[in-house]
Parts: C-alpha cells; sequence; structure tokens
C-alpha cells in the first residue's frame, strides 16, 4: 500500500516536472519569437548654416562672351583661306579674302584719275593765276587810257573764266578722292577680319567656293565661326515661379557633366528681362552665370552641359536637422533614452532645402532623431536600439 503511494507522487513530480519545463520552453519560443527592436540610426540636432537655392530646370549651357559667325559683306569666290580649324587669331587679322581683282583695277583708275586731276588743277589754276594778272594790268592800263573799255571787260571776263575754271578741276579732285574711297570700301567688304581675338571653331567655305552673306533669319552657313574663349559662362533656364528671388551678383556653384566631382564656384552676372514661353515647355527666365575661377586643370569648352545652383538666402549658425529626416506634417521621430522608444515631436521650421531644414522650435540642441525613416518597424511609440557608434550620445 505504501509503495503503491510513493508509486503515484513520483508520477505526479515527474508530470509537474514535465509542464514547468514544457511551460518554460513555451515561454522561450515565443520570446524568441517576438520581434527584436529596430536598430536605428539617430543624429544629434546641432546648430549650422541653412542656405535657400535656386536651380535650373533645364540643362544649362557653357557659353563664350564673344562668339561669332562670321560671314563677308558680300558674295564671292574664296580666293585667300588665311586660317585653319583650332587656329588663335588676333583683333583685326584678316580671315579670308573673296576674288576682287576688277575692284582692284577700279582702286587704280581712282588712284591714276586722282592724278590727272591734279596735274589740271596745276594746269587750269595757273592760267586762271595769269588772267588774273593780265585784267590788273589791264585795268591799269585803261586808267591810263591806253584801252578801250570793250577790252578792259574781255580781260576781266577771261580772268572770272579762268577762275572758275580752277574752281573746277579742283572739284574733280574732291569727286577723285571720293572715287577711291568707294573703291577701297568695295575691296574692305571683300576682306573678312577677326573682330575679337579669339579662336577658329569652324570653317564652312574652301578656296575656289563661293561664300554668301549670312543676313538675319536666313539660316545660311557661315564662312567662319570664332570663339573667345578667354570670357566663359554658364547661361541656364530659372522656372519663372523661382525668377523673382533671383539678383544680380548673388553667389552660385557651378557644376558641370564633363568635369566630375568638382564644383565652380559662380556669380549671377544678368538676368534676362523677359519671361521665354516656348511650347510644351514651362516658362523660364534665362540667367547668366559667370565663373569666380574658371577650371585650370580641366578643358572648358564651349557647349558643355551644366547646373546652376543659386544661392539667396543663408541663415548662419541655425539649429537645423536633415530635410530628409521630416515627416509629413512637419513631424519628427526623437528618441526617448529613458524609454528606449521613438516619440512624434511636432517641430516649426524655417529656411529650408534639399539637404536641411531650419528649425525655429519643437527641438533643442542634442536631441536625436530618426534620420531613415524607411525602416520597418520605424514609428512613434516603437522600441528601437540605436546604431553602435551613437548609443551613447
Amino acid at each position: 500500500m505504501a509503495s503503491s503511494h510513493s508509486s503515484r507522487r513520483t508520477w505526479i513530480l515527474r508530470a509537474f516536472m514535465w509542464a514547468a519545463a514544457l511551460i518554460v520552453l513555451s515561454g522561450m519560443a515565443w520570446w524568441l519569437m517576438q520581434p527584436k527592436p529596430p536598430v536605428v540610426s539617430l543624429l544629434a540636432v546641432a546648430p549650422g548654416d541653412v542656405e535657400a537655392t535656386v536651380s535650373n530646370t533645364r540643362a544649362g549651357t557653357v557659353k563664350a562672351c564673344h562668339r561669332a559667325k562670321l560671314a563677308p559683306p558680300a558674295g564671292g569666290q574664296i580666293a585667300e583661306l588665311r586660317v585653319k580649324k583650332g587656329d588663335r587669331v588676333k583683333a583685326g587679322q584678316v580671315l579670308l579674302a573673296l576674288w576682287s581683282k576688277d575692284l582692284q583695277a577700279q582702286a587704280t583708275l581712282a588712284q591714276q584719275q586722282l592724278q590727272t586731276a591734279t596735274l589740271r588743277v596745276e594746269e587750269v589754276c595757273a592760267l586762271a593765276e595769269v588772267s588774273s594778272k593780265n585784267a590788273e594790268r589791264s585795268r591799269q592800263l585803261r586808267e591810263r587810257g591806253f584801252i578801250s573799255p570793250e577790252g578792259l571787260e574781255r580781260a576781266d571776263a577771261e580772268a572770272r573764266a579762268k577762275r572758275a575754271s580752277c574752281r573746277s578741276v579742283r572739284g574733280e579732285i574732291e569727286q577723285a578722292h571720293s572715287r577711291i574711297a568707294v573703291a577701297q570700301a568695295g575691296l574692305a567688304r571683300m576682306t573678312l577680319r577677326a573682330p575679337f581675338d579669339g579662336i577658329v571653331a569652324d570653317i564652312s567655305g574652301e578656296l575656289g567656293e563661293y561664300a554668301t552673306p549670312s543676313p538675319p533669319g536666313i539660316p545660311t552657313p557661315p564662312a567662319i565661326d570664332l570663339i573667345d574663349d578667354s570670357c566663359l559662362f554658364v547661361s541656364a533656364p530659372i522656372d519663372e515661379v523661382d525668377a523673382a528671388a533671383v539678383k544680380v551678383a548673388l553667389p552660385a556653384r557651378i557644376t558641370l557633366d564633363a568635369i566630375k566631382d568638382r564644383t565652380f564656384e559662380g556669380r549671377v552676372k544678368r538676368i534676362a528681362p523677359y519671361v521665354l514661353d516656348l511650347e510644351k515647355q514651362a516658362r523660364t527666365v534665362e540667367v547668366e552665370v559667370d565663373f569666380v575661377e574658371p577650371p585650370s586643370a580641366e578643358t572648358l569648352l564651349v557647349g558643355y552641359s551644366a547646373d546652376v545652383e543659386i544661392i539667396h538666402t543663408v541663415r548662419k549658425n541655425v539649429l537645423r536637422i536633415p530635410t530628409q529626416s521630416l515627416l509629413e506634417g512637419k513631424v519628427v521621430l526623437r528618441y526617448q533614452p529613458e524609454k528606449g522608444t521613438l516619440e512624434s515631436r511636432p517641430v516649426k521650421t524655417g529656411l529650408a532645402n534639399w539637404e536641411y531644414t531650419e528649425i525655429l522650435s519643437g527641438l533643442v540642441a542634442g536631441d536625436r532623431i530618426v534620420t531613415a525613416l524607411d525602416q520597418p518597424g520605424v514609428k512613434a511609440g516603437a522600441s528601437v536600439r540605436p546604431e553602435a557608434g551613437n548609443a551613447a550620445q
């Protein structure tokens, strides 16, 4: 009887132990199956600078301060081509000349006519001088009664006629000078000169080909494309909504697709006085930005695509947070170290850009906020673990 009672008690004890073990294992399994608090990256709020900027809506272009697509003032056959692509030229240097032997002959003829007119003046005016002296002597003789009144009249008339002839041939000299000027102007129209120092970018004509002028509005290829690459700037379109914030002399940052990982300082030099309205495009205002210091180690070419970021307002040493850490409704997730949880903290913001946002109220320096908001489980009230390295901040 005692043995049966002992066996029953041993069985009950074993059952109790198995039940306790099962409860412990179940609890451990439940605990292991629970999601662990996510590890989050926290940032301590601190003072810094915040800038308000305006950027171009479409890619800008590097342009030269002086660029001329040149053609001779007159049409004709190219007789001399004195430059080639890539040549550097000085202002006033002859680039090409058209066939002009007929005009040269006219200029030579005008010079000869001037020489003839000069000799003719010497002859006629000398005779006029003699006639004037004869008339004076006739007047003296008439006073003494040696000649008749008719003789004096003939002498005076001849003197007046000779003086008129002298004046007439002097006018021929002026006409000869005018003909020379006309011939020289015609020759100048057959010569194309550089209007400024620069580099020859392109030539569309060859020796013997016929060159024609390129009047505005007519798409005639220019004979020579000349670029002054010593002065370059960026022309970029700015949305009309942002144009009011842009002023001349504002600082800017310039980036070039062709020169990676470099930013160049710029300054606004001109704002177009009108809005460009192109079909199927947003209305924009063209803004020109100068390089403060153009690239020296890299080659900067006219036509490069470029982007500009114009800085129109700057707040120095203000409390700021990364703009990406701001939730809709101007709310941030602030870490509560005493609880290990996140709280939703509304903030009042000031100046902002894509990188930073100024905080006017709602946070103080040293508060830690979540910067990566796209992690699963990161929300207000959630328990989190700070990322190694900022757990003790």
